[in-house]
C-alpha cells in the first residue's frame, strides 16, 4: 500500500492493519528491534527469507509512513542503514504482546517455537521489558 491509496474505512484498527497487516511488515520491525538488523543484506540473509523485491517494497512503505528511516552507513556510503523511528519504536508493546500471545496460544500448533530468556523476561515484567528494549535500541543506533 502506498500513501496515495485510501484506507478501507475510518476504523483505527483496520487503518493500522492496512499498513501493518501484511505478513512482512511486523517481521521487519521485529528484526530491527529484537535482532538488530539494519542492512538490506541482513534482512535478505535472515531465517524468514524475504525476497529482495518484496523487501524493497516493504522497506519503502515503512519509510513512507515514517516507521523507519534510511541513512548512509558512516563508514560505507554505498550501504544503507534502516532504523526504527520513534513512531516505529512505539510498536514495541504490540510486538511484545504478539510474542506473548503466540507463546500462550500457538505453541501447540508450532512445536518448534523457540523458548528464550527474552520470552521469560517478557512474561515476568512486560512493561519493564518494553522499556528496556526501547532504551537499548536507541542506545545501539549507528
Amino acid at each position: 500500500m502506498n500513501m496515495t491509496e485510501k484506507f478501507r474505512c475510518d476504523c483505527p484498527i483496520t487503518s493500522a492493519l492496512d499498513i501493518l497487516g501484511d505478513k512482512w511488515m511486523l517481521v521487519l520491525i521485529k528484526q530491527m528491534l529484537l535482532e538488530g538488523m539494519q542492512t538490506f543484506k541482513e534482512f535478505t540473509e535472515s531465517d524468514e527469507a524475504i525476497a529482495t523485491n518484496i523487501l524493497s517494497s516493504k522497506l519503502k512503505c515503512l519509510e513512507q509512513y515514517g516507521l523507519i528511516e534510511k541513512r548512509n552507513h558512516p563508514s560505507n556510503k554505498k550501504t544503507r542503514l534502516y532504523h526504527l523511528t520513534e513512531k516505529g519504536l512505539s510498536l514495541t508493546p504490540a510486538i511484545v504482546e504478539l510474542a506473548l500471545w503466540s507463546d500462550q496460544n500457538l505453541r501447540d500448533f508450532n512445536p518448534i517455537m523457540r523458548r528464550s530468556e527474552e520470552l521469560e523476561a517478557m512474561k515476568s515484567n512486560k512493561d519493564q521489558f518494553v522499556q528496556n528494549l526501547q532504551e537499548n535500541y536507541r542506545e545501539n543506533l549507528l
